[in-house]
């Protein structure tokens, strides 16, 4: 069984924020992967960031990738890392591998809104800025 504590998270020593990160029950790490919305999203959706879903489109804004958009193609929760199309390493046999890229590092440029739980809550939070 993992041990994990929110008092870690008060620490500023690093390898008590990593293990905070790392041994997280996967209710806090959904939360770590939020990623923010890009200036005309955050002005039409009222909110500055929202959970990544498979779909969604996104721009890479650090690493080797920089610059680079596509679609998610996979969420991992579990290692806090996202798999976008076209962000690719090519392997010496010449296999096409996913690259895995943190989701600190995107933003969102448009929203996959076939959920309609997800549709309703982006929704109701745009009622709540109207008031």
């Amino acid at each position: 069984m993992k041990i994990w504590s929110r008092l870690w998270n008060r620490s500023s020593d690093t390898r008590k924020q990593r293990k905070f990160r790392y041994n997280a029950p996967l209710h806090i790490k959904q939360k770590f992967m939020h990623v923010h919305l890009s200036p005309e999203l955050k002005e039409k959706y009222g909110t500055k960031n929202i959970g990544i879903r498979v779909g969604d489109k996104v721009k890479v804004l650090r690493g080797q990738f920089r610059k680079r958009t596509g679609r998610v193609n996979k969420v991992s929760l579990v290692y806090e890392k996202v798999y976008i199309e076209g962000v690719e390493l090519v392997k010496k046999e010449g296999a096409k591998v996913f690259y895995p890229v943190t989701a600190s590092n995107l933003m969102i440029t448009d929203l996959n809104l076939e959920d309609k739980r997800r549709r309703a809550k982006i929704e109701k939070n745009v009622k709540k800025e109207k008031k």
